[in-house]
């Protein structure tokens, strides 16, 4: 098999009837996405779109969103993912980086102001776009102007017009996928993944992960546009088993198509889990839920395993990113709970090795000596997309990919994410995990959330700790103090413990994320200030 339509097709000829998506009431069987996707493809190959071309997706999660990809990808074109949140600042630098010939959109998708936020970017940044592709499930037609005069706009239903294109233009190693990485002090990456890497992953994934057994079948919570939720999409796909669609994520919504489905397999981050679980009815609500694979976004749920387990949700943590895919590593289920709640895990392919660099000396070290994390694997990128200064950069010259993030490997094949390299505090002349210190916080009576960022001071760096509190409690700066003064080392204490409402923090694809970056810089201002 060369691509993921590969699987498509052959489960049209082994299992047409099967379930493929359950979205909205409806049911979409493998037979009909094969079919719908190769008239998808015909109608975007008579809009001109061929082999390297990028189109853009700013679509949630629909039938429409899968069949308009393998559309894409037979065509041997490359899909770029485009979060639904963006604003116009945002959707500019990928329209414009990527070169996208075509947007496939969805205007009135939850009332959000897709055609102002397009008409506010900037026409120069549009002299490729030649089609918009306008999706809709409103009752009549909308007029969508054109975002520039060389840009025709077409309906979803128009792509069908034509017969079925059954050639697979795409070759293994074209380029098929650009996840758009998080960007701090420069702009976001557009990490570029292979059909092998993108079709390897995915086979990996529904055999390591149980997928493929039978009556299987997965929420799909997460968004397509996020790596997080694409993964787990193509997995599916990988396995032949159905997914049940959420266009937009409610955590009571959720719990109702878990039931009513018959949900085995639930992924997402932390928070979106324990939402699940606040809502869900009686004391085990998801009678045939194998187990979740989740990521740590939100750290105040430092006991969302144990928490999980006593509702039968089992969960496990994992190790991922839009380099190199997620679920590339997840810890074992038959682990503790002190094991499971740690991001990393065994990795999913197993001529996968990860390794460790000291970032000070630069030399690899050896199991548990903490250092950045290096990796190999067949769910790699092949580079980023037009930026072979960054790519080169990205990888060693022995073909591992620079992660960095902070780790360790373990003797039995499996290794621990500890934080992002930037995250790591230097105090006292030592490198210290904030994790330590927010751990020890958390324990003072009163503290619901604590975060730890570094700040430069006359007198060396120092670690400032931002707070919030649980209901009714009020902040105690001296207490914190003394108690943290008691436990931790002098040159880990934390000049300041200031409270918050809540921590800064942004909505990604995969849920919400605190911006530490955010909060380094309120940490410098205050120490600016004398505070």
């Amino acid at each position: 098999m060369n691509t993921i339509n590969d699987l498509v097709d052959s489960l049209e000829r082994s299992r047409p009837a099967a379930p493929a998506i359950h979205y909205g009431g409806q049911l979409m069987r493998y037979g009909e996405l094969a079919r719908l996707s190769r008239r998808a493809a015909a109608g975007l190959s008579r809009l001109g779109i061929g082999r390297g071309d990028r189109v853009a997706f700013w679509l949630p999660n629909t039938p429409a969103y899968v069949v308009s990809y393998l559309a894409c990808v037979r065509l041997g074109a490359i899909a770029v993912a485009v979060n639904t949140r963006f604003k116009s600042v945002e959707l500019q630098d990928i329209l414009a980086r990527s070169g996208a010939r075509a947007l496939i959109a969805w205007p009135d998708f939850l009332g959000i102001p897709f055609l102002d936020i397009l008409s506010a970017v900037d026409p120069s940044a549009l002299e490729r776009l030649e089609t918009l592709v306008v999706y809709g499930e409103e009752a009549g037609e909308r007029k969508v102007p054109a975002p520039t005069a060389r840009c025709n706009v077409v309906r979803y239903a128009d792509l069908f017009v034509q017969s079925e294109l059954k050639e697979d233009r795409a070759r293994r190693t074209d380029g098929c996928n650009i996840f758009v990485t998080s960007g701090t002090t420069r702009a976001p990456k557009f990490a570029l993944h292979s059909h092998a890497g993108i079709l390897d992953h995915a086979r990996q994934v529904a055999e390591a992960f149980g997928y493929n057994q039978p009556e299987s079948v997965m929420l799909q919570a997460l968004p397509f546009c996020g790596v997080f939720g694409f993964s787990q999409f193509t997995a599916t796909l990988a396995s032949g088993r159905p997914m049940v669609l959420m266009k937009v994520f409610d955590p009571e919504e959720a719990v109702r198509l878990s039931i009513e489905h018959g949900v085995t397999y639930i992924n997402g981050s932390d928070d979106l889990l324990h939402r699940m679980l606040q809502c869900a009815p009686g004391e085990r609500p998801f009678p045939k839920l194998r187990y979740c694979v989740y990521a740590t976004f939100n750290s105040t749920l430092g006991n969302i395993v144990e928490y999980a387990d006593r509702r039968g949700m089992h969960l496990a943590n994992a190790f991922g990113m839009s380099e190199i895919q997620s679920f590339y590593s997840r810890q074992p289920l038959e682990a503790s709970p002190d094991v499971r709640c740690l991001p990393g895990g065994i990795p999913v392919d197993p001529g996968a090795r990860v390794r460790t660099r000291d970032v000070e000396s630069g030399k690899l070290l050896g199991h548990g000596g903490v250092g950045e994390l290096e990796v190999t694997g067949s769910s790699l990128m092949t580079g980023y997309f037009q930026d072979p200064e960054s790519t080169t950069a990205a990888f060693t010259e022995d073909g591992f990919f620079r992660t960095g993030d902070l780790g360790y490997t373990k003797d039995d094949g499996s290794f621990v994410f500890l934080s992002r390299k930037g995250d790591m505090l230097r105090l006292g002349g030592f490198l210290v995990n904030p994790v330590e210190i927010e751990a020890e916080i958390r324990r003072y009576p009163g503290i619901d959330g604590v975060q730890v960022v570094g700040v430069p001071t006359p007198g060396g760096n120092r670690a400032v700790a931002f707070v919030t509190l649980k209901p009714g409690a009020s902040a105690d700066e001296k207490g914190l103090q003394a108690y943290c003064r008691s436990r931790l080392a002098g040159y880990k204490m934390p000049v300041r413990f200031l409270p918050l409402q809540e921590f800064p923090a942004t909505m990604g694809p995969n849920g919400m994320k605190i911006q530490r970056s955010r909060l380094r810089e309120m940490a410098a201002d205050l120490v600016r200030q004398g505070g």
